[in-house]
């Protein structure tokens, strides 16, 4: 197994990275949309489309996204999109996890498909527009994500249990606890700190989301880097609750270790439209 996720990481990083670094937006924009595809093509599986289903879902989400494209909307500024979809964001996560693993059946396949859709295709749109803006700006997101997650193991190896009595979201992911996402908050103030500070330092001519946000005072920063991790843990508790309603340990085989596309995306569907959002304030 741990072979497979060394293999997978590697032949994704020599994929990913040489786009994300290209001289313009367009390769790494074309092949984030091949992954968002497919996850869109997972999500249909999991809400109980047939394979041909499935793969049809998929193809009408590329198109959305390329239409999207085709029409300037990843240099174009969308600031109450993003303010819409980002409060969108925070309310039906809190009511979906209110809700739990029994309440997501009970509600319209069609319902569940388009929020897919529109999940899959608005976290693409904040993906694009983000590598438009400036590699800094996307990798201060990304690196979010990916700090909010591993501080947020470590801390709930370690301290899981110990300060409250009580876990995050027992019947939808058990083994997460209020420790690991303490933890996973430290862990992004203190990133969010170093990361606008190496912005001054270095002169970045783009800066990261954190530079934005502390022009606009500490506060903000401080705030908007909590928020921004909680909503991480928001995207991962959807995600698995979807999938234990399905019945099922990943969203597909197609990253081999690893899972499927969802099971590496999940955190960053909320938190790129809610990092647009913030830019846009």
């Amino acid at each position: 197994m741990l072979k497979q996720r060394v293999i997978t990481a590697i032949v994704l990083l020599l994929v990913l990275l040489p786009a994300l670094f290209y001289t313009t937006h367009v390769p790494f924009c074309a092949i984030t949309l091949v992954l968002i595809t497919a996850g869109a093509w997972e999500w249909a599986r999991l809400n109980g489309c047939a394979p041909i289903q499935s793969y049809v879902f998929g193809v009408f989400c590329l198109i959305l996204c390329l239409l999207a494209w085709y029409a300037g909307l990843l240099t174009q500024s969308l600031r109450l999109l993003w303010l819409f979809f980002g409060s969108v964001w925070v309310l039906a996560g809190a009511w979906l996890l209110k809700s739990g693993v029994a309440g997501w059946p009970r509600i319209p396949q069609v319902i569940r498909l388009a929020g897919g859709v529109l999940a899959l295709c608005l976290a693409w749109l904040a993906l694009a527009q983000a590598r438009v803006i400036g590699i800094n700006f996307l990798l201060s997101i990304l690196v979010l994500v990916w700090v909010a997650d591993i501080f947020a193991y470590f801390a709930g190896r370690a301290f899981g249990g110990r300060f409250s009595a009580s876990r995050l979201a027992p019947t939808i992911s058990p083994g997460k606890s209020w420790e690991g996402v303490w933890g996973g908050m430290a862990g992004v103030l203190a990133l969010a700190l170093a990361w606008s500070w190496g912005d001054g330092y270095w002169e970045a001519s783009v800066s990261s989301l954190y530079g934005r946000l502390l022009a606009k005072g500490w506060f903000l920063l401080l705030l908007a880097s909590m928020f921004m991790a909680a909503m991480s843990v928001v995207g991962d508790l959807v995600e698995s609750l979807v999938k234990r309603s399905a019945g099922v340990k990943d969203s597909s085989g197609l990253l081999p270790g690893h899972g499927g596309v969802l099971d590496r995306v999940d955190a960053l569907l909320p938190t790129l439209p809610i990092a647009m959002m913030l830019y846009s304030i």
